[in-house]
């Protein structure tokens, strides 16, 4: 069983924090990991998303700051920009223990010179994607050389990506004395390159996500390609999902299984990697508030992405690899929930699912699409409207400041407002359907937190 975080030698008010954040016990990752770190060891960890890894290296992080010193502690690379922000919004949850801590976020797909401005304030950790990193220390705006702390987050998918090269420069850009934890869903031999030219004696621990497979019920449906948009609608149909994840293998296939899907009355959204910064930030939020029912998404896209009680995955192809197969539907079944994971699949691709039965070590049953019903079920409408908030963290705007404004000002309850992200220069609200008409006519006549900010439907 996990242990409690006050077996860990860490101050009070640091150890006051996770109670309030609801860190009651710890998850397998941090049982085996957060001793070690804050022991001052290197790490080499087996860990995916949804593990509770930000935790297993943020808190040794921040453990080990020197708030008097106004430069660089700690570095987390991360491999695409949503992760970066994730981690980021994460550690600043974690650093409420101690005032005026900074962590500022460095990708790519965004403007570099708000991100300068950033630094020249100083910053004590930076968050960022490696193309973006390299960037900005090779223009002499981003000193690493006094990190204590280097954290390489999903490794492995960044090498997939391409960015060795990338990484091992930034590295060398760091002192020797620094910690480093590696974190990496698999081991390929780049890897293992990686730990042997960078780390020191590192401690190897290896720990299955925290959600049980067992947990998932696995679907396979067969189908002629001809059909398999419409065999998509018949699976959403007969389930009525309120939620859930769409993955096709190629951005292409996202777009068209989006545009069929409105066009047959379901709300879905796309993510995928030709997006703008902003758009990708409004899609993810609104599928987190519960505003859209379907994210139709690409593997990388989706990548370091963890959707909270996510009850169904649904795989309009079969991955190219098992791995990411077991990735995808992993994202369901989390958390002591049961969830689904269902397959579409076409006779050119059985060769697919007996690798899958090999991999997975029993015979996978299918059974032919055409044994579901047709339903013709009423549309599931979403739960929630996100709002847009046109002030952010920048702004000093809170969660509690814009709560406060909706329940105060507006006179909506409590109960009817959902999820609220504050970001850099914006922030996001989910009201509850039916109220947000009254929200935003409220909010723009109004003030939140002593000013004017622009409020509408994202």
């Amino acid at each position: 069983m996990p242990s409690n975080f006050e077996h860990l030698d860490l101050p009070k008010s640091q150890l006051n924090n996770l109670t309030q954040l609801g860190y009651t016990s710890m998850t397998p990752i941090q049982n085996e990991a957060l001793p070690l770190a804050l022991g001052g060891h290197d790490l080499i960890a087996q860990a995916k998303t949804g593990s509770g890894k930000t935790a297993a290296f943020g808190i040794p992080m921040l453990n080990k700051l020197d708030m008097s010193n106004m430069t660089v502690q700690g570095l987390v690379i991360c491999p695409t920009r949503e992760l970066s922000n994730q981690v980021a919004e994460e550690l600043r949850r974690l650093a409420r223990f101690q005032s005026n801590i900074k962590i500022i976020v460095l990708s790519g797909g965004i403007p570099m010179r708000p991100q300068i401005a950033s630094l020249e304030h100083g910053a004590h950790i930076v968050v960022g994607t490696p193309g973006r990193l390299k960037d900005h220390i090779q223009k002499n705006n981003l000193d690493i050389s006094q990190i204590h702390t280097l954290v390489l987050d999903e490794a492995d998918r960044m090498l997939e990506m391409g960015f060795k090269v990338e990484m091992v420069d930034i590295i060398g850009y760091t002192p020797h004395t620094r910690q480093t934890l590696l974190f990496s869903a698999t081991f390929p031999d780049d890897i293992e390159y990686i730990s042997r030219r960078f780390q020191k004696n590192p401690m190897q621990i290896a720990v299955e996500s925290h959600h049980d497979s067992a947990s998932i019920e696995q679907l396979f449906y067969m189908c002629h390609h001809k059909d398999k948009l419409a065999s998509l609608v018949r699976i959403l149909s007969v389930n009525e999902f309120e939620h859930a994840m769409i993955f096709c293998n190629t951005k292409a296939l996202v777009q068209e299984v989006m545009d069929f899907l409105e066009e047959k009355g379901f709300d879905a959204v796309a993510l995928h990697g030709d997006m703008e910064q902003r758009e990708r930030e409004q899609i993810l939020i609104r599928f987190k508030h519960h505003s859209t029912n379907f994210l139709v998404a690409t593997d990388v896209a989706a990548r370091g992405l963890d959707i909270e009680a996510l009850p169904a995955v649904i795989n309009y192809e079969l991955p190219r690899n098992q791995e990411t197969y077991t990735h995808r539907i992993g994202r369901t079944g989390r958390a002591g929930l049961e969830g689904k994971a269902i397959t579409l699949f076409t006779e050119k691709e059985r060769y697919k699912l007996d690798h899958l039965s090999s991999y997975q070590g029993h015979a996978l049953e299918y059974e032919s699409i055409e044994r579901l019903p047709q339903s013709r079920s009423n549309r599931v409408q979403p739960e929630y409207v996100t709002l847009y908030i046109s002030g952010g963290r920048k702004d000093k705007v809170r969660r509690g400041d814009i709560l406060g404004a909706i329940t105060k000002q507006v006179g909506l309850e409590g109960k009817h407002v959902g999820k609220i992200d504050v970001v850099d220069h914006s922030s996001y609200v989910a009201i509850e359907r039916g109220y947000e008409a009254e929200v935003v006519r409220g909010l723009n006549q109004n003030k939140i937190k002593g000013r004017k900010f622009k409020v509408g439907r994202v």
